[in-house]
């Protein structure tokens, strides 16, 4: 039977399980990713196992999102994660080397192959056919370990593409076209994967951004073929003899289908405050910009800065625009300066950046107060940025030349007028920099690893009690994103290797005072509307609460990560039968659920909960795995009693 190549790759790597959409399933994992952000914590989950190395093929941990060193705390997380690599066999590369997602790509991608990472956009892996699957640092701390990876098996998405993109019109105009058609939302539970003809127009680097915001679909990764662009993009990075030709069988089906001619493809732009909120450039044209950042972990590529450097030859930027550039990597800043693009966009008034996420994450680059900024990046959550009533868009590096040089929102088409659309040639040989990164060696296995005073050890986990009794702590509305649960940015990211401290910025956008007010109630939960959870992967947002003593969360739906997220914490994800009981619950509501216990060990998934006196049915759709997970307080107290056992 002909397959697709999501099945091809899954089958590939099939540990337990039938790939049959919804049904869960294990498989191997042969690359893992950390990213400092979230990595810190999953190292510290890894150390708890009590094994003495990693057991994947490749680990790799990058330090790219907490990069100013404000104080103490994000230069003592460094120090402990370069020496927790060099203890445990893991590649590090350090502060400024570059964002996980593009290195990972240039040293270390290799088709067909899965890379499970704590960042939820990891499938940016995509641009060199790698399997990339975004996830909670735990169970990236269990892949490390040498354990499979569970999942629900997703559907696939076919997107037939045609055509060839016109002039003025890129990658991300191909991602922002999948955004305004499918939302936020409808991709959750499917792999996206591209086919056709016209995805030989697409280099390495264009699928790679391509795959990376294909996160922001909600989808659980996004695959693409690997071809004679593949090949050329590996040649360049001297690592050609890790390339091997990948593609759908001849008359593969996929469970949807979706088609999109490049070639009627225009400038588009995702308005304040979602990836989802979708118009035409022109559209939004005239609006007056304060800020323009091209780069970090979307559209950081040679070809991005290339293209954006062609535009500004001989300019300068708008007098009233702040122009940043953020670099994916050290060498693909190397390679722009080569070629005279570093040049130009300085004396076009870009002020150029470490290579790093910065902005992306709120570290740094914060817009003024009421001010517009057009950034690149692949989301714009609500005070996301920095700012909290942020006005952040997202778009094409063409589209933020464009208003960089106009200072306004323009379409990038009407610099036709003016000038050729710069083409940029990818080098057949790029200029190629490995030495930053620190390879495990038997010697560096004796390294003593250094922990800083802001590294505290991971809190006790409680098992689940028979009857859980509750107060709802706080209710919310739908596509809630991890961003709200848990904020980003310099004031918040450096405790990260610290729940207690971390803790204290839970829902702190919402209600500064939930800390306070969870710690008063002891057992709380919280309720919400659709696709709660949406966003990154950073498991804070369910430890965290956990801390709190947030046991339960009961909403109409769940983004993938969160949902498993929550499982490993061994917080409750239960889900509303009938979507209008939401009503019934409100701040303060006492819930009540007689017999958890016993009802989750039974299998049952639909749990009674009692609200106000009152009762309601919801729903317990997890795994049996999950289920035990929960049971025990959490997935690493199961696996460490499970691996005593083993012992």
């Amino acid at each position: 039977m002909a397959k697709n190549l999501t099945q091809k790759i899954l089958q590939a790597h099939l540990v337990d399980g039938k790939l049959v959409p919804g049904e869960e399933i294990a498989i191997r994992i042969d690359h893992t990713l950390l990213q400092d952000a979230t990595g810190t914590m999953a190292m510290l989950e890894f150390e708890a196992l009590g094994i003495p190395s990693v057991r994947v093929e490749l680990a790799a941990q990058y330090v790219d999102h907490n990069l100013l060193q404000t104080d103490s705390k994000n230069a003592d997380d460094h120090r402990y994660l370069q020496t927790a690599c060099a203890r445990y066999g893991i590649y590090f590369s350090p502060p400024g080397n570059g964002v996980s997602h593009p290195v990972h790509m240039e040293r270390f991608g290799v088709p067909g192959k899965t890379l499970l990472g704590s960042d939820s956009h990891t499938p940016g892996a995509a641009g060199v056919s790698m399997m990339g699957l975004g996830a909670g640092g735990l169970d990236v701390a269990m892949a490390m370990a040498g354990r499979p990876y569970h999942l629900p098996c997703p559907k696939v998405l076919g997107v037939r593409l045609t055509g060839q993109l016109p002039d003025w019109v890129s990658a991300k105009d191909v991602i922002l076209e999948m955004l305004r058609r499918h939302g936020v939302k409808e991709c959750v539970g499917k792999v996206v994967e591209y086919f056709g003809p016209g995805v030989k127009s697409l280099s390495a680097t264009d699928r790679e951004t391509i795959g990376n915001m294909g996160t922001e679909l909600g989808a659980t990764t996004t695959v693409f073929p690997s071809d004679e662009n593949t090949r050329f993009y590996l040649e360049a990075q001297g690592r050609g003899n890790a390339w091997i030709e990948l593609s759908a069988d001849e008359g593969a089906r996929y469970d949807e289908y979706d088609e999109i001619d490049l070639s009627t493809v225009e400038p588009l732009i995702a308005c304040p405050s979602s990836p989802g909120n979708v118009v035409p450039v022109r559209e939004a044209a005239g609006v007056k910009v304060d800020q323009v950042i091209i780069g970090s972990s979307t559209n950081s590529s040679f070809r991005d800065l290339m293209v954006a450097a062609g535009i500004f030859e001989g300019r300068h930027c708008h007098r009233d625009v702040s122009f940043h550039i953020n670099p994916g990597s050290r060498q693909v800043l190397e390679n722009v300066a080569q070629h005279g693009g570093a040049l130009a966009l300085l004396m076009a008034g870009a002020r150029i950046h470490q290579s790093g996420c910065l902005g992306c994450i709120g570290m740094g680059q914060a817009p003024g107060t009421g001010q517009v900024s057009l950034r690149t990046f692949p989301r714009n959550f609500p005070g996301r940025s920095g700012t909290l009533d942020d006005k952040v868009y997202l778009c094409s590096p063409e589209t933020a030349a464009a208003a960089a040089l106009k200072g306004v929102i323009t379409d990038p088409r009407e610099l036709s007028k003016e000038m050729p659309y710069p083409r940029v040639k990818e080098p057949e040989r790029y200029l190629i920099d490995e030495a930053g990164i620190i390879a495990p060696s038997e010697e560096l296995r004796k390294t003593d690893i250094i922990r800083g005073p802001n590294i505290r050890p991971l809190p006790e986990m409680t098992p689940m009690p028979e009857t859980l009794e509750a107060e709802v702590a706080i209710k919310v509305g739908d596509n809630i994103s991890t961003d709200t649960i848990m904020p980003a940015g310099n004031k918040v990211l450096p405790f990260r290797s610290n729940i207690e401290a971390i803790s204290e910025f839970v829902y702190y956008q919402i209600n500064p005072g939930f800390y306070r007010e969870c710690k008063e109630k002891g057992s709380v939960a919280v309720v919400g509307g659709e696709n709660y959870g949406q966003g990154s992967s950073r498991e804070h947002a369910a430890l965290a609460p956990r801390y709190l003593g947030v046991r339960l969360k009961i909403v109409k739906s769940f983004a993938r990560i969160h949902k498993a997220n929550l499982c490993n914490f061994g917080i409750i994800p239960l889900t509303f039968k009938d979507p209008s009981d939401f009503q019934r619950f409100k701040k303060g509501s006492k819930v009540v659920l007689p017999n958890v216990r016993t009802r989750i060990e039974k299998g049952e998934t639909e749990i009674p909960v009692m609200v106000d006196g009152g009762s309601v049915v919801a729903c317990l759709d997890v795994s049996d795995r999950q289920r035990k997970h929960l049971l025990a307080g959490g997935a690493l107290n199961f696996v460490k009693k499970e691996l005593r056992e083993i012992d």
